[in-house]
């Protein structure tokens, strides 16, 4: 796949909510944080707006991000909030120019969309802290400087604690994936992830158990889960319900639904709806190093 340049001082990084909303103080907050690392900003017009659930109406959204897809002074777009909108628009999407000329794609959550139809386009991009996370001081200080090394043309191999319920393990393969809501949602759909062969990582947000288990059996019936290079899965938060009244918490449910696979599979990987979120190359090829230790992707 398709890696975009290297930023450098004096690049112009745009800011826009292709999706939800977000409050201008919490974009500034970033803004100012780029701007001190030598980049200029651009923020967009669907930043700080509200139009219903969404930043903008459908058409501003889109237009505002296929400008700053085809601007050839835009350097890189970091998506300011995930939320949900992109899959109302991404159809209406022309790759042409970013393809032609590549450029970082920054965010997570609903931008999963976002980054599948990159991939369907040979073009990698970055599953990393979106706006709010540049304004968490020296908690997220270690999130948001291994995106700036990341851009920078770096990448930091990401590391996670042993977890009793791993499965050990090494594998290589193309890193994909993202949230498992917007990763389920996408099946059936142009642009389906294709997942035989490479590293997926999944997390989500605020869930009952019920539906993870419904969502990775939908995952599963459509062969996303076979044959993989290996399994990171990182971060489900802020569940609705107690494990206990399902009768399995996510880890259990993962280990039934993969039982026979023999790719190796971590848990409680730094990448998740919270702070804890480690910029990641999708598209890349990575190194996945399961141990009795620890369990470390490292981008090839």
């Amino acid at each position: 796949m398709i890696q975009p340049p290297k930023l450098t001082p004096g690049c112009t990084i745009g800011i826009l909510c292709p999706a939800g909303a977000i409050p201008m103080e919490k974009v500034t907050i970033c803004a100012q944080v780029l701007e001190s690392w030598g980049y200029q900003v651009r923020i967009g017009k669907t930043v700080g707006t509200q139009f219903g659930h969404f930043a903008a109406s459908d058409l501003d959204r889109q237009n505002e991000l296929q400008s700053m897809m085809d601007h050839p002074e835009i350097d890189a777009i970091l998506c300011a909030r995930g939320g949900y909108g992109l899959s109302r628009i991404v159809s209406q999407l022309d790759f042409s120019k970013i393809k032609a000329h590549p450029k970082w794609i920054i965010g997570f959550s609903d931008i999963t969309i976002l980054h599948a139809a990159l991939q369907k386009q040979g073009i990698q991009s970055i599953h990393g802290p979106m706006a709010a996370a540049f304004g968490k001081g020296d908690a997220g200080l270690p999130y948001i400087m291994a995106l700036k090394q990341m851009l920078e043309g770096g990448a930091l191999p990401v590391e996670a604690k042993a977890h009793s319920a791993n499965r050990l393990g090494q594998s290589e393969g193309v890193l994909v994936g993202g949230n498992l809501c917007l990763m389920t949602h996408l099946i059936g759909s142009e642009n389906q992830m294709v997942t035989k062969g490479k590293i997926l990582c999944i997390e989500d947000v605020g869930e009952y158990h019920y539906n993870v288990d419904r969502m990775l059996i939908q995952c599963k019936n459509a062969g996303l889960l076979d044959e993989l290079a290996g399994l990171v899965v990182g971060g489900f938060t802020d569940m609705k319900d107690d494990a206990k009244a399902f009768g399995e918490n996510v880890t259990e449910l993962i280990l039934r639904l993969t039982k026979g696979a023999n790719y190796p599979i971590c848990f409680d990987f730094p990448i998740s709806h919270e702070l804890n979120n480690m910029p990641v190359q999708l598209g890349a090829t990575y190194q996945l190093s399961v141990t009795e230790h620890a369990a470390v992707l490292t981008k090839i």
